[in-house]
């Protein structure tokens, strides 16, 4: 009797052997597999699990359904039995970049940043042509918060990406919040083709501080104008300006400056906010007080920015308002940028005059109603990453009276000591 039985319980287990690797031979597990992947598309979670799990039993090496039980898992939640499957992959073939994402990305998801980044950085020594891992360590350095190691890496691969103006814009932003000093000295000598007038003398002493919530900058100027061969005005301004971080991607400026001196405005105050956003885009949003003599103006400053691979443009519209009567002013900016943000050939372009203008801010009660036309080029360098230099001439053909104008030219010179 117990004979009887032991040769049926064989039998049974032949059969079911045999029915099983029956099984296996007709069904088609690619077909089963675009059956999974199209459950998952339409949210039939269980369903493509189900026919995932019978993929991986009939063929154990087929890793597309171990990756795609994986997902699964992940899009339930299951983030101990989707990791299993991810690493499963990984140690058997880790030519599946789908599956480093995907653990990455679920590191990332429960704040697991150390994990994540050592997952980034084996996918990048096993795919280093892949520029989208890098980008992805990108992410995680940034999401760890560690802003020096963002920009040491930044401009690691900086090379590989010469048209990303993401990495260009983050750069710049990054390398202005590391700490530094620098003391300096700017330069303007200004000509005019009017007989016996000019020329003007703008000179200034300035240190710059920086640090990881922004800058504080000092400065004292002075200038000199001379007419008939002679002085006939000159004087001192006194000058502070800060750039004060206010997150990741934005940033505000405030400025202000006295002088007693009749050269120079009495007063002017400054403020705008600036934000960076995604794909190289910069705007910004301010506005300006300038005190001279007797008279008051308000000017309000809309800006745009964006980087164009090495290129950075930015467009600038100044409103100024005194009483009832409003004066525009527009400035474009062009830099080509080579290494660093002290590294640049600038072209500049105007219409009008603004509180901007430092060379002619101690005529600005004259000109703003006038019309002036002004374009301008300068090169800028930095030199055994301590001394910034920098030259720049600019043509104004300014009127100077309704229906009267004279030509300007104007030689700037510049040069700081980083340290």
């Amino acid at each position: 009797m117990k004979l009887k039985h032991y040769n049926f319980a064989l039998a049974t287990l032949f059969i079911l052997a045999f029915n099983f690797s029956a099984l296996s031979q007709n069904i088609d597990v690619d077909s089963l597999l675009v059956e999974a992947l199209k459950d998952v598309r339409e949210n039939k979670l269980e369903s493509g699990l189900k026919k995932s799990q019978l993929g991986i039993k009939l063929t154990p090496d087929y890793l597309d359904f171990h990756l795609l039980a994986g997902r699964i898992h992940q899009l339930n939640k299951q983030n101990d039995s989707a990791k299993y499957y991810y690493n499963h992959v990984i140690a058997k073939n880790p030519v599946y970049e789908d599956a480093f994402l995907y653990l990455i990305n679920l590191h990332l998801e429960e704040k697991n940043y150390s994990e994540a980044e050592f997952l980034v950085d084996k996918a990048i020594a096993i795919h280093p042509q892949k520029k989208y891992f890098k980008l992805k360590k990108w992410n995680v350095l940034q999401l760890k918060n560690d802003e020096k190691a963002e920009l040491l890496y930044l401009k690691t691969i900086e090379p590989e990406f010469p048209n990303d103006e993401e990495i260009k814009q983050r750069i710049f932003f990054l390398d202005s919040k590391i700490n530094s000093d620098r003391i300096g000295v700017n330069y303007s000598y200004t000509t005019f083709d009017r007989d016996n007038y000019g020329p003007w003398h703008l000179g200034s002493v300035q240190y710059i501080r920086e640090r990881s919530w922004g800058s504080l900058i000092g400065r004292i100027n002075y200038a000199d104008r001379f007419a008939f061969d002679e002085s006939i005005a000159n004087g001192l301004q006194y000058e502070a300006e800060s750039y004060i971080f206010t997150g990741k991607m934005s940033y505000s400026y405030i400025g202000a400056a006295y002088s007693d001196d009749l050269v120079f405005p009495k007063l002017r105050l400054g403020y705008s906010y600036f934000q960076n956003f995604k794909k190289g885009w910069e705007a910004d949003l301010g506005f300006r007080f300038t005190k001279a003599d007797n008279r008051e103006f308000k000017t309000g400053v809309i800006g745009i920015g964006k980087y164009l691979g090495a290129y950075w443009i930015n467009f600038r519209t100044f409103i100024q308002n005194e009483k009832s009567d409003f004066y525009p002013a527009f400035t474009l900016t062009t830099r080509y940028y080579f290494d660093t943000r002290f590294d640049y050939l600038t072209v500049i372009a105007g219409y009008g005059t603004s509180p901007d203008e430092r060379t002619t801010l101690g005529q600005f009660d004259q000109r703003v109603a006038l019309d002036s036309y002004r374009m301008g080029g300068g090169y800028y360098r930095i030199f055994n990453n301590h001394y910034v230099t920098g030259i720049q001439a600019t043509f104004n053909n300014q009127e100077y009276t309704p229906g009267l104008k004279q030509n300007e030219l104007e030689l700037s010179l510049m040069f700081q000591y980083k340290f």
